[in-house]
């Protein structure tokens, strides 16, 4: 957990300029929907509602501050264009809200930006330039670009009109869960989260606001602690939407005058979270948007009701996907893979298999090896994956290859 600092900071952004951005998004985004978490709600006991950004016009909040920011360019600067830089949300944000106001768009990616937010980026008319490792080389990159070009920098979070833009969730939070207790929302940057403070904070002051990191990315708690935007030396985490380097300008003052907390989640957590969002809610949401409930899920006694966890985005490649519900199941123990030495004579294998069947486990792979310093002469390391119950399945699992008499070391 980071606390925020204790001297005053101004935050640039007030709960009119948030207003002033709604009127201006009127009939171009979707006020999304609140949905109940009954699983969420008997966790932590008392009532979460999850804030729907994932079901927003281009799967994600980013297109509200994005058209903010390009409608409120002159004549003399669109007619320039505008260049951006973003791993895939902010991205079809810009390039959505260009073509809507007849702007040319250039947006910069990291090299390694997922597929589909590529291919989505093109499908809405923007011409995309694949640049550097992260989100920080690609503004970098976007930023020249505009300097040479004379084309309008439109940053994925740092600028007042983006942070207002983005504030506007927090305004239909408000009018959906009136009493809100506790709003979580996803920080990367810093702008949806300083937008959504700046409304909340006027309107509801006793409601917490709670920004949550990646724990492999998270430059936030220490440039709170220092009380000025500090960059990481590095970032590791599989929640890209939210991994950025440094806190913008802007939104370090929004933020840290605002906010009542920031904490962090693990990798495990955000996966974890992600396989709650699809099997309990039914939702579609990518690492960086499931980071609130992720929080919930670490946490569930830490935040008053009610809960309004904000779903940020629902745009994640499929082949991610599949890798972070795996990594979700064997953090629930509900996958899992086992090392078990048999003898090497016909059967064996057959009987380990039985014996795996008869305990209730799902055998899904299997492959066994002769060749191992660690092996006496006639065993066979045999390595089983499993889908299982849980952990107490995964247990019984073990001890009754225990009992068989099979030497099975800890479940990896």
């Amino acid at each position: 957990m980071a606390a925020v600092p204790d001297a005053p900071v101004t935050p640039p952004v007030t709960a009119a300029d948030v207003r002033s951005a709604r009127e201006l998004l009127s009939g171009v985004v979707r006020p999304t929907p609140i949905a109940g978490a009954r699983a969420l709600s008997d966790l932590t006991g008392t009532s979460v509602h999850l804030k729907c950004e994932n079901l927003q016009r281009t799967g994600s909040f980013k297109i509200r501050g994005a058209y903010t920011r390009i409608a409120r360019l002159t004549a003399a600067e669109r007619a320039r264009g505008v260049v951006a830089a973003s791993a895939g949300n902010h991205a079809q944000g810009v390039a959505l809200a260009a073509r809507l106001l007849g702007v040319r768009a250039t947006v910069f990616m990291p090299e390694r930006a997922a597929l589909p937010k590529v291919d989505a980026t093109r499908g809405y008319g923007a011409e995309v330039v694949l640049t550097g490792e992260s989100v920080d080389d690609a503004v970098t990159a976007a930023t020249a670009s505009a300097a040479d070009s004379g084309a309008v920098l439109v940053h994925p979070f740092d600028h007042p009109d983006v942070v207002a833009g983005q504030g506007t969730v927090g305004l239909e939070i408000l009018e959906q869960v009136p009493d809100v207790g506790t709003v979580l929302v996803s920080a990367g940057g810093g702008g949806l989260l300083g937008g959504i403070a700046a409304v909340v904070r006027e309107y509801r002051p006793r409601t917490r606001i709670v920004g949550v990191q990646a724990a492999g990315a998270a430059a936030w708690p220490s440039s709170l602690a220092a009380g000025r935007p500090m960059p990481l030396a590095g970032m590791r985490t599989m929640a890209d939407g939210i991994a950025v380097g440094r806190p913008g300008d802007v939104t370090f003052p929004q933020v840290a005058g605002l906010i009542d907390e920031m904490v962090t989640v693990g990798e495990d957590a955000l996966s974890g979270a992600l396989v709650h969002c699809l099997e309990r809610a039914k939702m579609v949401v990518e690492p960086a948007g499931a980071a609130p409930v992720a929080a919930l899920l670490e946490r569930p006694d830490r935040f008053a009701g009610p809960i309004v966890a904000v779903l940020s985005g629902g745009n994640v490649d499929p082949l991610v996907l599949l890798q972070v519900i795996r990594h979700g199941l064997v953090g629930s123990a509900r996958y899992l893979t086992l090392h078990v030495q048999i003898q090497d004579r016909p059967g064996a294998l057959a009987e380990l298999l039985a014996r795996v069947g008869s305990l209730g486990a799902n055998v899904t792979d299997v492959a066994h090896s002769r060749i191992s310093g660690a092996l006496a002469v006639g065993e066979v390391d045999v390595e089983l994956s499993l889908e299982t119950r849980g952990a107490e399945h995964r247990d019984a699992i073990v001890a009754g290859l225990r009992e068989a008499g099979h030497a099975v070391p800890a479940p990896a």
